[in-house]
């Protein structure tokens, strides 16, 4: 019996969808904390490098999570905004053409089917079935891979990403601020990097990239950031004296 490609069904299309939610929320997170432990272990040993003063290192931090939680929010809202209008943008001009030319979208839809491996009688067949039962859906699946009205939610990652900032941005704060001042950095650097160690095993785990890779890139762009900031405040802290 001939297997017959089409839309997916609406389950099916929802525990779709809910993936690819999970998915947008999942990467937030991991992008979040990985900012949130690099820029802020960035800051505090850069002003660690300058002073030993707890409460200079403790106001620096702070407005450096809070400013790099919400920048990190709203940058997820904006881009995830974008590409919810752009799919709801193809969506309505999928309903522009279906309205405007319903015979050549049918024609468009028949050859999609072809393209992927039926006849062209079949094709026909399931173009008019599937365009029978809702035009829009069979139209925007089809072409677009997109179901109407269930688009990316931007609110749920930009919530995530603030969330896995702060998170990832407690890890370096607490780590100088509770650590004794002639062993805070040695301390806060260890921490970042099994912090990183940890986000980039994550990283490669959800991207399917190579391991090691994942995990040299973070741990050798974060000890980088941490290396050169320490040292700008190391010198910026001695022309200062």
């Amino acid at each position: 019996m001939t297997s017959i490609p089409g839309p997916i069904h609406t389950g099916e299309a929802h525990a779709k969808n809910d993936l690819g939610e999970r998915s947008n929320r999942i990467r937030a997170a991991v992008l979040g904390a990985n900012d949130g432990i690099v820029s802020i272990a960035g800051l505090v040993l850069g002003v660690a490098g300058a002073t030993t003063d707890n409460a200079a290192l403790q106001a620096a931090g702070l407005a450096g999570l809070v400013a790099g939680a919400l920048s990190m929010g709203v940058g997820e809202y904006v881009s995830v905004s974008s590409q919810r209008d752009t799919e709801h943008a193809a969506v309505e001009r999928e309903r522009a053409e279906l309205a405007s030319d319903p015979e050549g979208e049918l024609r468009e839809l028949t050859g999609f089917y072809v393209q992927r491996g039926l006849s062209p009688a079949l094709a026909q067949q399931v173009a008019v079935e599937l365009t029978a039962n809702d035009a829009l859906a069979a139209h925007s699946q089809a072409e677009l891979n997109i179901e109407p009205g269930n688009y990316v939610n931007p609110w749920s990652a930009a919530i995530t990403s603030t969330l896995s900032f702060t998170l990832g941005a407690m890890i370096p704060l607490l780590a100088i601020l509770l650590s004794p001042v002639g062993l805070r950095v040695p301390i806060t650097v260890i921490a970042v990097i099994v912090a990183l160690a940890i986000t980039g095993y994550l990283s490669a785990k959800l991207s399917g990239a190579a391991m090691s890779k994942a995990l040299a890139r973070n741990i050798i762009g974060g000890s980088l950031a941490m290396g050169v900031t320490y040292l700008i405040g190391h010198l910026f802290g001695s022309s200062v004296a």
